[in-house]
């Protein structure tokens, strides 16, 4: 089975996706609007492009912005630089970060303060105390939101899952940063751009599995290492690659005979593309970029 039948024996379904929690929650965070001060918007270094809301400023219009960029500890740092600067060039307060790592947090809060030096030296003219910067924090599911949070709070105040929908609605939460926090929801948008979108989001477990044909995102996902990152295939699957074509169904065989998916002599196909989804999820594989055609 090659490339070019896979879908033959993997067939493709519709997509069905938008929960009606998103499009409440992105009512709520309109509401909050005049009480927002800075925004954090969170998107996915591994898939920097697929991974931003494209309606975005319907909900934060022209509120100061810092565009954070998770998972710098998972992605392809020779790749995610051209998109760093992308945005950066669109006029973005851009921040590469390792949610983990405390020099990271220390810049997102620094970058917090500077956008509102004006408005505290302002508010200290007129004898008024230092506000407290009240930020919005916003982006798609499983993009790292809850873990920033209890990082800048120092303590477990968010629900942290490696799977979209954990959070439900609005909540805000205090640091002791002199920043109050706005916990929201993971919310997509209505229409996806085209296939290769919801492909990239449910790789990374930000639109949920069960909404694609789980085999179409594996056999996705091993496209994706086979053209880009053919030593990862060969790392995690020991599989040899020959020429740019895939023979997807000796690979199955292989990882199946591996991990003894097989019933009766035969493969367990399904159960083999979950092991491969997985190995994103468990960070067995890091170092990538699925947003690679700019």
């Amino acid at each position: 089975m090659t490339e070019n039948n896979v879908n033959e024996k993997f067939p493709k379904v519709r997509i069905n996706w938008y929960p009606g929690h998103m499009e409440k929650a992105k009512r709520l965070m309109i509401n909050e609007y005049k009480n927002i001060d800075v925004v954090y918007e969170l998107i996915d270094a591994r898939i920097p492009k697929s991974s931003k809301i494209t309606n975005i400023n319907d909900i934060i219009g022209n509120k100061p912005r810092i565009l954070i960029m998770t998972k710098k500890d998972l992605t392809d740092l020779s790749s995610v630089n051209y998109w760093v600067k992308y945005y950066e060039e669109l006029g973005y307060k851009v921040i590469l970060a390792d949610l983990e790592n405390k020099n990271d947090i220390n810049r997102i809060i620094e970058a917090t303060h500077q956008l509102m030096e004006d408005v505290q030296k302002k508010r200290l003219e007129k004898g008024l105390n230092k506000k407290e910067v009240r930020v919005l924090v916003v982006g798609i599911p499983n993009v790292g939101k809850s873990t920033l949070i209890n990082k800048l709070a120092g303590r477990k105040v968010a629900t942290v899952g490696n799977k979209p929908g954990v959070t439900k609605g609005l909540t805000w939460l205090k640091t002791n940063h002199g920043i109050m926090l706005l916990d929201t929801p993971g919310i997509l948008w209505p229409k996806f751009d085209n296939e290769i979108t919801a492909l990239n989001l449910a790789s990374f477990f930000s639109i949920k599995t069960e909404i694609l044909d789980v085999n179409e995102i594996a056999v996705y996902i091993l496209k994706q290492l086979n053209k880009y990152y053919p030593e990862k295939l060969e790392e995690r699957y020991k599989i040899n690659r020959t020429d740019d074509e895939l023979d997807f169904e000796e690979i199955y065989d292989k990882i199946g005979r591996k991990i003894g998916a097989v019933r009766g002599g035969e493969v367990d196909y399904e159960r083999v593309s979950n092991r491969i989804i997985n190995d994103i999820k468990d960070e067995y594989i890091k170092g990538i970029m699925f947003d690679n055609e700019k």
